[in-house]
This record gives C-alpha cells, sequence and structure tokens, in this order.
C-alpha cells in the first residue's frame, strides 16, 4: 500500500471507519491500484457502517473485480436470500487462476467463508499472504479456533513483514489475549498505544474491555465499553461484551439482548439463543400435550 493512503487504511482497521470515509473522498488524484485499494476501503467503510445499499447502488457493473467482490461482500451482508448466489460467485472466482491472484477477492472470499463456518476453506484464502490484512486474518480464525500456537507462528511472518504496522499490532493484541497469562497485560497496552496514538473507537474500546475482563478487572471494563456504546450504540461487540459484564457485575443484561435482537443481520450469539428458546418451546408444548 502506498504512503498516501494510509490515513485510510490506518483509520479502517482501528474502526474508525466514518473519518476512513472522509480521507478517502480528500484522495481524489490517485489513480491506477492506488485508486482501487481506497475504493475498496471506502466501501468496505461504508458496509461496516451498514450502508450496503449505497455500495450495491454505486459499483457498477463494469467496476474492477475487486470492488466487485466488495460488492458481492455488501450483497452477501445485507441480502439474506442472496447469500447462495454469493457464495456461489466467490467459488467461481477462486477457481479462476488470475481473478483468484486478486487480494482482495481472496480477503472477501475469506471473510465470506468464515461467516458461512467454512473455516478450513476461509484459511486456505488467507494463506495465499497477498497482503498484510490476509495474514492478520489468518491470525484472527486460528484465534477463534483456539490454537494460538499456530498464531503466533503466522504472527511472526506478519511481524518480519511489518512490525510498526497497526493491524501487526492489532494482531499481535489478539495472540497475546489468546495465549493468557502475563500477556494479556501486554494484549491491554496494545489498545492503549493504538487508542492515544490515534483515535479511541468502538474497536479499541472492546478490546480494551476485554483484556480488562480477562483480568478480571469488569468495572473497568463496563467503563470502556460504555465509551464504546457511545460512539456506536449498535455494534454488536459492544453490546455482547457489556452483557457478559453486566453479568459478573450481577446487573441486569435484559437490555442488552433485546438490543441485540432488534439488529440486521442478528450476531450469531442471538441465533443461538433464539434456536435454544425455539427448542424450549417445542419441547415445552409436546410435554403439555
Amino acid at each position: 500500500m502506498g504512503d498516501a493512503l494510509f490515513p485510510v487504511y490506518n483509520n479502517f482497521f482501528i474502526g474508525n471507519y466514518q473519518v476512513c470515509i472522509n480521507e478517502a473522498y480528500e484522495l481524489s488524484n490517485l489513480s491506477g491500484t492506488d485508486a482501487i485499494e481506497r475504493d475498496c476501503y471506502l466501501y468496505r467503510s461504508h458496509i461496516a457502517l451498514g450502508h450496503c445499499q449505497l455500495v450495491i447502488d454505486e459499483i457498477n457493473d463494469d467496476a474492477t473485480t475487486a470492488l466487485q467482490a466488495v460488492k458481492c461482500l455488501a450483497t452477501y451482508k445485507s441480502r439474506e436470500l442472496e447469500r447462495e448466489q454469493c457464495v456461489a460467485t466467490i467459488n467461481e472466482w477462486l477457481a479462476d487462476d488470475i481473478v483468484r491472484a486478486i487480494p482482495t477477492v481472496q480477503l472477501v472470499a475469506a471473510l465470506i467463508l468464515a461467516d458461512e463456518g467454512n473455516t478450513v476453506e476461509a484459511l486456505k484464502c488467507c494463506h495465499t499472504g497477498l497482503s498484510l490484512e490476509l495474514m492478520g486474518l489468518m491470525i484472527h480464525l486460528l484465534v477463534k479456533m483456539d490454537r494460538p500456537e499456530l498464531a503466533e507462528k503466522h504472527l511472526r511472518v506478519m511481524q518480519a513483514a511489518d512490525d510498526d504496522a497497526t493491524l501487526t499490532q492489532l494482531a499481535t493484541a489478539w495472540v497475546n489475549l489468546a495465549q493468557g497469562g502475563g500477556k494479556i497485560q501486554d494484549a491491554f497496552y496494545v489498545y492503549q498505544e493504538l487508542g492515544d496514538k490515534y483515535s479511541w473507537t468502538s474497536k479499541l474500546y472492546n478490546g480494551s474491555a476485554v483484556c480488562q475482563m480477562a483480568m478480571g478487572r469488569y468495572d473497568d471494563a463496563e467503563k470502556d465499553l460504555v465509551e464504546a456504546l457511545q460512539r456506536d450504540s449498535k455494534d454488536p461487540d459492544t453490546l455482547q461484551n457489556l452483557a457478559v459484564c453486566s453479568l459478573h457485575l450481577g446487573k441486569p443484561v435484559t437490555r442488552f439482548v433485546n438490543q441485540l435482537k432488534t439488529l440486521t443481520p442478528k450476531p450469531a450469539c442471538i441465533a443461538a439463543i433464539e434456536a435454544l428458546e425455539q427448542s424450549f418451546d417445542q419441547a415445552a408444548a409436546q410435554h403439555a400435550a
């Protein structure tokens, strides 16, 4: 990535999506690969803010394949009935040697496949290491799979590529948190440093709060999460973390669970809760009969 794009992708990585969009519009004099890269982060920021229809409307059919991939992601995120077609589309792209060499295509494919629960295929997309972000996503997925030892191995590769990058610092925090013990404090410091250096966002406050909860500091975690909620009242991570934090503090969680139920698409935790509630209702009805 060119240095001119630093304000764009750096704000995207820390979750400062509106600023990312503003910075992207300021860089109107770019051309070629840099212009495509800028537009990808611009539209991915809109997706993160829930503006999926805007992305679908603005990316035309004659746009570059990288932007078509971003449009596919917007469609997948916002149109449940078209998800199957989106998965079929990315599989077609991955079968094409030329198209699958495009980092954004690999990234979008990995994001969608991971969301589909197909983690193995998502990891295969990341394994190409075509970009720092693919390396970061690989580490993120390995941490989710509870494989911190493999995540640490790939983190070393990422650090060798660019140790100072914000995304590398975030990946370091993920691995440290997953490894636990004294490294949780190191992860906490990463979020503190990034927030103080750039800008505190809902994403960074959530990272800090999770570290605080892992260290048993629930009161401090709650303060971070309240700050996060003020920045984005509909962020599912914030609402889920607040529910967990409130449970540990002996406070009611109904408000946060109800807010999560109103979100579209529904977070995985709510889908699981509703499935359990449905099963319970069915069992109760059969017992009554």
